[in-house]
């Protein structure tokens, strides 16, 4: 067990948040648990709350100078985090994003812009007193079972800062790292690509359209990222091209009544009726609302899994854009050569100046040994996507490895709330 209780002459030490108090009226002293939490993003910061919340003793080390991960824009990529554009705003409503316990202010809009939402995650911290918790500028080296793990579940961890690494020993650790940080960029499926002339380079590489104006673009993908920078760059570029391999339901955040869609389709209600359905009725009312806005079949963009199978990709200006000609959609692309692209129905694109591949991203844990977590195909092996399942203890968690149908943040906090009480002891089940 990871919580110990032993008796105690005399007084009880009653520990809260590393401060140690006395009291006359308990028997026993409480053994505080000291957790390490791996980035402070969004997962990162709520499973610091989490651990405070729980009475557990955070310490969170970022390789980087400040919070925010994924939100916090800088003019170049950096090494080991993850990269945003400049014109980046939410998905999701500041109603559904943010953490249960921290409203977002009234004054913010309803979806946000990446700096607003990075000042929310700051005054979290700040609200919350989260820094005094976080050592910048650390980097894990690496996360490795203690010799008596299976009696303690305790974990060696090894920091490197200023040049100098430093080894202790933690009693669980929490894996906040996210998932978009390793480019995914297949270009073996792409024959003739080495002998491109123009430029191409992946999504995570795009920060601004500065610098593409008259150029012809061919942006690869059919997220988000790929129908933002295509419905951006189509603005300065001559022409701008969006290959898509299998569609995408596309939505607007605008949705019935002009609410917010989250705030429609995430409702009690519309659960209740969503789970009532048949499955095949679900996929066909599902689709015919998709359609209202626009019919996909007519722009070349029905995703090949249909309904419910795929995230869907937020554009409030991409089918005006297909409309108007600025973005053409077109297949998958069948081979380059050195000014063109060929496309898998036989069409060709001439005088190419820049690819674009936005085709996602893979992840890894390098400093975990694969006997702890083991990924394979962009896959790992997670119990409810949070512990790895053949631990002997469960004192390691991964937090925001997940793609949720709505924003990340609460279900983040869902995680971290979960996995502390496992490594306090409180699901029984599961120790």
């Amino acid at each position: 067990m990871l919580l110990s209780l032993r008796p105690h002459k005399g007084t009880d030490v009653k520990r809260q948040r590393g401060e140690a108090k006395e009291h006359n009226y308990l028997n026993f002293e409480i053994i505080l648990l000291k957790l390490q939490v791996i980035g402070s993003g969004v997962s990162g910061l709520t499973s610091i709350k989490c651990c405070l919340d729980e009475g557990l003793q955070p310490t969170c080390f970022e390789r980087s100078d400040n919070i925010g991960g994924l939100w916090r824009f800088t003019e170049k990529v950096e090494e080991g985090r993850a990269s945003i554009y400049r014109s980046v705003i939410t998905n999701s409503s500041k109603e559904m994003s943010c953490f249960s316990d921290f409203p977002m202010p009234e004054h913010f809009p309803n979806f946000l812009h990446n700096t607003r939402f990075l000042e929310y995650l700051k005054l979290y911290a700040k609200h919350f007193d989260l820094l005094k918790y976080i050592q910048f500028k650390t980097t894990v080296i690496s996360v490795r079972k203690c010799q008596d793990f299976s009696t303690t579940g305790q974990w060696i961890v090894i920091t490197e800062s200023n040049g100098k690494q430093v080894s202790a020993t933690f009693d669980a650790v929490m894996v906040c790292i996210g998932h978009h940080i390793e480019s995914y960029v297949p270009l073996q499926s792409f024959p003739g690509i080495e002998k491109f002339k123009g430029q191409y380079f992946h999504s995570r590489q795009y920060k601004t359209p500065e610098g593409f104006e008259g150029k012809t673009i061919l942006v690869v993908g059919m997220g988000n990222s790929a129908s933002d920078i295509a419905v951006e760059l189509c603005q300065r570029a001559t022409q701008v091209y969006l290959s898509t391999r299998g569609g995408s339901w596309v939505m607007s955040r605008v949705y019935d009544n002009g609410y917010p869609w989250d705030t429609v389709i995430h409702t009690r209600f519309s659960n209740l009726i969503r789970s009532s359905l048949p499955w095949t009725l679900l996929k066909w009312v599902t689709e015919k609302k998709m359609n209202e806005w626009f019919d996909h079949e007519n722009y070349g963009l029905v995703p090949q899994n249909r309904a419910l199978m795929k995230e869907p990709v937020f554009n409030d200006d991409l089918p005006s854009r297909i409309l108007c000609g600025s973005v053409v959609v077109k297949p998958i692309v069948k081979e380059f050569t050195e000014t063109s692209a060929i496309f898998e129905d036989g069409t060709v694109m001439e005088n190419v100046d820049v690819v674009i591949f936005a085709t996602g991203y893979s992840f890894s844990f390098p400093f975990l040994e694969e006997s702890v977590i083991k990924v394979e195909n962009n896959q790992a092996p997670l119990y409810k996507h949070v512990f790895p399942p053949q631990l002997e203890k469960p004192t390691l968690a991964v937090i925001g490895l997940i793609q949720p149908l709505g924003p990340i943040m609460p279900t983040a906090e869902l995680q971290a709330r979960w996995a502390t009480r496992v490594f306090k002891g409180k699901r029984m089940g599961m120790m």
